[in-house]
């Protein structure tokens, strides 16, 4: 099974991380579902986490759950090459890298704005949505 990203479907933060990883990520190596679809939320309920908690993206790697500043860490590990230069990131102490990264959770709707509805992918994108 590839890697699954867990992300608010409604965040445009969020959605600009997905596309961004959509773009980077030419062979499909990960897939995607909203936090807020039924396969979000089993993922949710599996790992113990809230199923209503939407403050963090979610990796869903090889049976392991990634929340918070360790997400975009281990999508750079996952994607190798010139992304692996972002593992540098993990000198820093997970406590203060999530500090920073709930900082910004709190404020993505108020920065970024938030969508009516989750974003519908294009019919060449959608084998990668669950």
């Amino acid at each position: 099974m590839k890697p699954i990203i867990l992300f608010d479907g409604v965040c445009n933060l969020c959605n600009g991380f997905v596309q961004t990883i959509i773009r980077v990520d030419p062979q499909g190596k990960f897939q995607f579902a909203a936090l807020q679809s039924e396969f979000g939320k089993e993922v949710m309920t599996k790992a113990q986490l809230p199923v209503n908690e939407l403050n963090t993206v979610v990796l869903y790697s090889n049976g392991k759950i990634f929340t918070h500043s360790d997400v975009p860490l281990e999508i750079c590990r996952l994607l190798g090459g010139f992304w692996r230069l972002f593992l540098i990131f993990k000198l820093i102490p997970r406590a203060l890298r999530n500090r920073i990264y709930n900082w910004v959770a709190r404020n993505r709707y108020r920065w970024f704005g938030k969508s009516e509805s989750c974003m519908i992918p294009t019919p060449e994108l959608r084998q990668r949505f669950l």
